[in-house]
């Protein structure tokens, strides 16, 4: 079917070669006015995840309890400090990711798995609706263990859910966070900037079952 027809990613050395100088992006974040890079405060935990269009992607996880900070940007791809046209031609190897910065007090890293699996459809490979091409490509990029076996536990969990509601298997990756690329400024928080902007995130309907993520 056209939805899972494979791209390729490019090797590092097909990759574009990038540049040496980070993106300059805002200090702050538009809404909650706290750091948008590390350091953050003590005690905050990361999480980041790639579910489509980041835009509307990032506002799904700014709008939930406990998130301190939310940005956009490239993750697991070749290309150093890559460009958003350089993402979008398929040859560096990212996909558009967001990362949360959350109080463990507040909310938890399943809890944010949970809106992550409800908030698209992780059965759709290099897609996510009418966004084709890698970079749309769902995933969870993990900064610990413990991460790791919580979101491959909750990926063979959703995954029987959704087969019993008659949908494909899971086509989500989850490996280990290498260097978060911060995306152009004007994407930080581009729904807030623009509220009638672009937005294709759906899920499939199918609910997390209770414990899903425990």
């Amino acid at each position: 079917m056209f939805g899972r027809k494979p791209l390729p990613l490019p090797t590092a050395a097909q990759a574009l070669p990038g540049r040496n100088e980070a993106m300059a992006v805002p200090s702050r974040h538009l809404l909650t006015g706290n750091s948008l890079a590390a350091p953050f405060a003590p005690g905050l935990q990361v999480a980041v995840f790639a579910m489509g269009c980041f835009w509307g992607a990032e506002r799904r996880f700014w709008q939930q309890p406990g998130v301190w900070s939310s940005a956009v940007g490239y993750v697991a791809g070749s290309t150093p400090n890559p460009t958003y046209q350089e993402v979008c031609s398929g040859m560096t190897g990212h996909t558009e990711a967001v990362l949360v910065v959350f109080d463990p007090a507040q909310t938890s890293y399943p809890a944010l798995l949970k809106v992550f699996w409800e908030s698209h459809d992780p059965t759709q490979g290099m897609r996510q609706g009418n966004d084709v091409g890698t970079q749309y490509r769902s995933g969870i990029y993990t900064g610990s263990e413990q991460q790791r076996e919580v979101a491959e536990a909750s990926r063979a969990s959703f995954g029987k859910a959704l087969a019993a509601a008659g949908h494909g298997p899971i086509t989500t990756e989850i490996c280990e966070l290498g260097v978060f690329y911060y995306a152009e400024e004007y994407h930080q928080q581009y729904l807030a900037k623009n509220p009638g902007g672009y937005c294709g995130l759906a899920g499939t309907g199918v609910s997390c079952p209770a414990g899903i993520t425990a």
